[in-house]
């Protein structure tokens, strides 16, 4: 996964509005119920169907951490999936998504002014049709610089040239890295 697609993850996981289950035995209980059986659990997580079982009757409590991680992530990944939907949907419609951010901006513009690119730490709203535009590219399975451009698209609309105010003979903004980057909608 890359930053932004983690980012978009944790916004996520802040729209539920009841915390997924912490026990092992919740936990398998709960893919049970959406997978249905314990032969296609154990095909998500990698293990026999037998373990499946095993965990789900409590007789086997602690399994090794890479399957205990794919375990918390199929849980969290099918966990309140209306409430989620209904999040994007309102951010693409009419919430936008806030983007803050510290990363390195590089920019072409004309003869005479600066275009060494540099870190800033910037927290942009960005309007409704940028976060469409983020969760397609995401939902149609779009890299990470992908999901850049689009961010960086937002950035020189919005922040450097302030909505068709200024800076309009900036022809291009990247986000060359990313310190950290942070998405709330």
């Amino acid at each position: 996964m890359g930053e932004i697609e983690d980012a978009i993850e944790r916004a996520d996981r802040e729209a539920f509005t009841r915390e997924p289950p912490k026990t092992l035995k919740g936990q398998i209980g709960f893919l049970l119920k959406q997978l249905k059986s314990a032969k296609a659990v154990a095909a998500e997580l990698g293990v026999t169907a037998d373990s499946v079982n095993r965990y789900r009757r409590g007789a086997r409590k602690h399994p090794p951490k890479e399957i205990q991680q794919k375990i918390d992530a199929a849980v969290r990944s099918r966990w309140q999936p209306q409430v989620r939907k209904r999040q994007r949907e309102q951010a693409a419609a009419t919430g936008g998504i806030t983007v803050e951010t510290r990363a390195r901006f590089g920019y072409t513009a004309p003869v005479g002014t600066t275009d060494d690119g540099r870190f800033r730490r910037l927290t942009v709203h960005l309007p409704p049709s940028y976060a469409q535009r983020l969760f397609d590219a995401r939902d149609t399975g779009a890299g990470d610089q992908q999901m850049r451009r689009i961010i960086a698209e937002g950035f020189k609309e919005i922040y450097f040239q302030d909505g068709g105010v200024r800076a309009m003979e900036l022809s291009d903004v990247a986000i060359n890295e990313i310190d950290y980057l942070d998405l709330d909608f």
